[in-house]
This record gives C-alpha cells, structure tokens and sequence, in this order.
C-alpha cells in the first residue's frame, strides 16, 4: 500500500491505517529502535508507542514523507526511553556517538540564545545533502542510526581505523561549516 492511502486510513480513522504501517515499516522502525536501545522488549515498546502518537498526530498533520515522519518519531521515543532506562542500562556506543558530536553542536544552553532550532535544522540538512553519497552514509548510519564503528566498517567493507578517520573530518567539517554560518559553539 502507498504511503498516501495509508495516510488517508489515519484520516478516516481506520485501524487497519496501524496495521499497514506495521507491514511496511515494521522492520526499518525496529532497525532504528534497535540500534539505539539494543534490547528486544523496549524495542517492541517504542514501535508500539511510535503507533500510537502517529494514531494521535495523524490528524491533523499530514506528512510529506511518511517514512521519515515514523522514523523521526520512533527515534525520538527511542532515544527518551534510553535515557529512562540509561542508569539501569548503559549504551556506550550512542554515549559515545553523541560524545563526538557534542563539539559540534552547541548545547540547549547556547541553542536558544545563538540560533533557532529551525536553523540548524537547516544547517544540518544542507551539510549532509553535501557529502558524497558513501560519506553521507557513514555519517547518518553514526549519528542518525547510532551505529558502532565497528558494523559501519563491515557495511562499507573499510576498516575501522578508515571510518574513524573519515568521521573525525566530517565532525571538523560540520563544525567549521557551522562557524561560517554563524552559530556559536
């Protein structure tokens, strides 16, 4: 079913529009959830919270891109039950993959005063459309899926010194890109 008529199924409040969405994305949601949070009962939580919110959201917004739109939500639900269940279970790699970033994106301190979240939004956007298509892979598959180095290297058939490196020059370059543009780090 495309994404449009499922869509219209959330309009006309049919519960099959939940049933469709669990056929066509049921896997790429879990792979989102699973990498951040790495154990299978909270992972079966979040996708059904994911479900219910988009039940809830759907009307009345209508997203442009329904992928991304349950992505986004099953990551962010994701990332809030990790950090519920962070003092009892501990993630090191999206500790880490976050770590890395922390130089290159100002805190919620400094966010509100140098620039608005719309705009690094925007920022973030137009420096990933930029990277090669390889780069811009490695790039999300560490900070948007929180992937390890380790499985990052064995998708791209690199070593993981190679990926490493290559990260290190995309944070360098996503912060000089950032400076350019104005936002104070």
């Amino acid at each position: 079913m495309e994404d449009e008529e499922i869509i219209e199924l959330y309009f006309k409040r049919k519960e099959d529009a939940i049933v469709e969405t669990d056929k066509k994305y049921s896997a790429y949601l879990r792979h989102i959830s699973n990498s951040i949070l790495r154990c299978k009962e909270d992972v079966n939580e979040c996708i059904n919270d994911t479900y219910l919110k988009v039940w809830n959201t759907i009307p009345p917004n209508r997203p442009s891109v329904f992928k991304l739109f349950v992505a986004k939500i099953t990551r962010n639900i994701s990332i809030n039950m990790y950090k519920k269940v962070k003092a009892k279970k501990r993630n090191k790699n999206m500790e880490v993959a976050l770590k890395e970033l922390e130089e290159c994106i100002p805190n919620n301190d400094n966010l509100e005063r140098v620039v608005e979240y719309n705009e690094l939004v925007k920022y973030l956007n137009e420096f990933v459309a930029k990277l090669p298509i390889d780069k811009r892979g490695i790039f999300l598959s560490r900070y948007w899926y929180l992937s390890k180095v380790k499985d990052i290297a064995s998708d791209y058939n690199m070593p993981e010194n190679n990926v490493k490196v290559m990260l290190c020059r995309m944070r360098k370059d996503l912060k000089d890109y950032l400076i350019e543009r104005g936002v104070s780090l």
